[in-house]
């Protein structure tokens, strides 16, 4: 029997890589020259996709992909598949969820500190040579805080278990209210804001979510605030985010991700009441791996007739009740 074709969108880990091509038929897309050409010749041949990389996937191509059974994406966050069009017309799209919740939450916590007592304007103050003419400014603390998180999923709850730790008192927003959570639900994002004094966004991607932290969050959050976002980019209103921090409405930020990545704005960049870093919370050797073997484990399963391992929800009926064809 010939081997089930599948399209690799983007470059993978090798942990990816090497195995796909030993099982698979595999299509290097980014390669392609004429995609349009290649899809119009050969898209009736691929039932599987390995989605790696930023790169839409959504109904045009899709679309062009009669034979498409299942999309494995590498990575939580999968807001630019369309995963309900994908449901609506039969194909699986898996992520890979919880072997990375932890390697999240853990670089949570260190940005919070980070942001929270500047430790990269430290190091440069050091580096610098500026220590031996007078020492760095003292720095405000993470003591008295009250924590609010965006997202009580299951990154959330992962850094808010983190956060008891410090003794500080969580609470939290999402779309509903979450039955067996102890912490204080609050049911919409600017009265959270106006109720804490560091607010964590691990909300994820989509249309739904597109700039719900805006310039009335961060005029509630108030100018001893602190933001922090590892969840997506595209959840704030980049421009009321900078006008906050250059107006002193909140105090501090600390982003690992961004609206248009890899591209971060000018202005931003330029704040000195800012941690940035380049989309790395789960950039880990070990939880890279587990990220991409999981993405090999969702297509050799789904191949192997035992089903998609971590259907997401918009595909979790198709799921349920359709098995490849090999």
């Amino acid at each position: 029997m010939a081997r089930p074709e599948i399209l690799q969108i983007a470059p993978m880990l090798p942990v990816v890589t090497d195995q796909i091509a030993k099982l698979f038929t595999v299509h290097r897309f980014w390669e392609v020259a004429d995609k349009e050409a290649w899809l119009a010749e050969n898209g009736s041949r691929i039932r599987g996709v390995a989605a790696g990389g930023h790169s839409p996937i959504n109904e045009t191509l899709l679309g062009k992909l009669p034979s498409l059974e299942i999309v494995a994406a590498f990575g939580v966050g999968y807001d630019q598949i369309d995963a309900k069009w994908a449901g609506n017309n039969g194909i699986v799209v898996t992520n890979t969820p919880d072997v990375l919740t932890d390697e999240v939450a853990d670089l949570t916590i260190g940005l919070l500190i980070s942001t929270v007592r500047r430790i990269p304007a430290a190091e440069r103050h050091l580096r610098d040579g500026k220590w031996p003419s007078g020492a760095f400014q003292l720095t405000s603390s993470l003591r008295d805080r009250k924590i609010g998180i965006l997202g009580l999923g299951r990154i959330g709850k992962a850094i808010a278990k983190r956060l008891q730790a410090f003794g500080l008192p969580i609470s939290y927003y999402g779309r509903h209210k979450q039955d067996g959570v102890e912490y204080a639900y609050v049911a919409d994002p600017v009265e959270l804001a106006r109720q804490v004094d560091v607010l964590i966004s691990v909300i994820p991607g989509g249309k739904a979510t597109e700039k719900t932290i805006g310039a009335a969050v961060f005029e509630a959050l108030g100018p001893d605030g602190i933001f922090l976002n590892v969840g997506r980019g595209t959840v704030v209103d980049e421009a009321a985010l900078i006008d906050a921090l250059k107006s002193n409405k909140i105090q501090a930020a600390g982003l690992d991700v961004y609206a248009d990545e890899p591209n971060v704005p000018a202005e931003l960049m330029a704040l000195e009441n800012t941690v940035l870093l380049p989309h790395v919370a789960s950039g880990t050797v070990h939880t890279r791996n587990a990220m991409g073997q999981l993405v090999v484990d969702n297509l050799v399963s789904w191949f192997d007739g035992r089903g998609a391992v971590t259907p997401v929800a918009e595909t979790a009926e198709v799921a349920r009740t359709k098995g490849s064809k090999a």
